[in-house]
């Protein structure tokens, strides 16, 4: 390793053990992978990927496979042969499935005393709903995080797992997992991380909250300054693509008039009259659907009105500002977002490899036998 430079990225030396899971738990594991922690993926032996997944993930990426069966004695002592030799692993079963394996964290604190032991869940490993089924808009909704989700009188509705599995799992459980490293580190042993997208979603509404306490926030969907005014939304264009506009302080948004040829309209002048903010939609709307939406880009480029337009990914890649910092890839076929953040030690990542299920199950055996 070069001073101040990791040649395998920022998490080189961590290795972590995933229990192949769905959604959040591998998304984790990918994040820290894509940080050049070492991860090993354990696939079930001849197992099938889950309905809708192809047979090498884009959230394998990075890791290395072993294909185990965990009702297989000789295969439980493998795994706890990488338990030993690991700082941490990540496992997304509802509570109860692990020890059920003889696999809980207590069974696994016998052969690794300082481990992490990563626990993704919707609802948390205890409450009323600990045990009952649940996904993404399910979790979000009961959390709080999905109330202001759309426009007002339109039911909630985020994008789908963005702010539950990702947002309120997956990061944090990446958090936890680090910060209980940094602690078994340091001495203080290993831990137990409850990583539940109720706690995590919930937790990211405080940036929203810390708006309660000055009025900006209201528990009425469509009155808050966020989820209500005619700045603050999304509008279709007349090409059928959209456009988004967000210019909270009254400086973009004086820039935001300006660029409109709006400066001196008495009907946007207010920008903080809630009752006037329907009507105020209703003829923004009907302005941004004159022209399409390329129109409308060029219009507010290298302006501080705080619009953009709403892409799909695969316009995304092609945007100037996405395609200079290179952040959609497309690797093997597949399209792809680089690994974030970036650290200015580190050249931008690539996308590293996807595996093939079990591709690594014999060097890791080997490796097991001379470490």
């Amino acid at each position: 390793m070069r001073r101040g430079v990791c040649e395998d990225g920022m998490l080189e030396g961590l290795r972590i053990i995933e229990i192949e899971g769905l959604g959040p738990a591998p998304f984790a594991a990918m994040m820290l992978a894509d940080l050049g922690a070492d991860v090993i993926v354990v696939h079930r032996k001849n197992g099938r990927p889950a309905p809708g997944m192809p047979e090498r993930s884009l959230i394998d990426r990075g890791k290395r496979s072993i294909e185990l069966d965990l009702k297989s004695a000789d295969d439980i002592a493998v795994l706890k042969s990488l338990v030993g030799r690991s700082e941490a692993l990540i496992e997304g079963f509802r509570p109860g499935v692990m020890e059920r394996l003889g696999l809980g964290p207590d069974d696994l604190s016998k052969v690794n005393p300082d481990l992490v032991y990563g626990r993704m869940t919707g609802w948390g490993q205890t409450g009323p709903r600990a045990q009952t089924a649940g996904h993404d808009l399910n979790y979000v909704s009961l959390s709080g995080a999905a109330w202001y989700a759309s426009n007002h009188g339109e039911p909630p509705f985020t994008p789908p797992t963005l702010v539950g599995d990702i947002g309120g799992g997956a990061l944090y459980l990446v958090t936890g997992i680090l910060a209980g490293v940094m602690a078994a580190r340091a001495g203080r042993g290993g831990t137990v991380v409850d990583a539940a997208i109720v706690d995590g979603s919930a937790h990211m509404m405080n940036l929203l909250m810390a708006l309660a306490q000055t009025g900006g926030l209201s528990m009425a969907r469509g009155r808050s300054l966020l989820d209500g005014p005619h700045w603050s939304r999304c509008y279709a264009c007349a090409d059928g693509g959209y456009i988004s506009v967000q210019c909270l302080e009254p400086k973009f948004y004086a820039e935001f008039l300006a660029r409109l040829g709006l400066a001196e309209d008495a009907d946007f002048k207010p920008q903080f009259d809630a009752a006037q903010w329907p009507r105020q939609t209703a003829l923004m709307a009907g302005i941004f659907a004159r022209h399409p939406r390329a129109h409308w880009d060029k219009v507010f480029m290298g302006s501080d009105a705080c619009v953009a337009p709403a892409l799909d990914p695969q316009e995304s890649m092609s945007e100037p500002h996405m395609a200079a910092r290179g952040v959609w890839q497309t690797i093997d076929s597949v399209l792809q977002a680089a690994a974030a953040p970036r650290f200015s030690t580190e050249p931008p990542s690539r996308p590293h490899d996807i595996p093939v299920r079990g591709q690594h199950s014999q060097s890791i055996l080997d490796w097991l036998k001379t470490t």
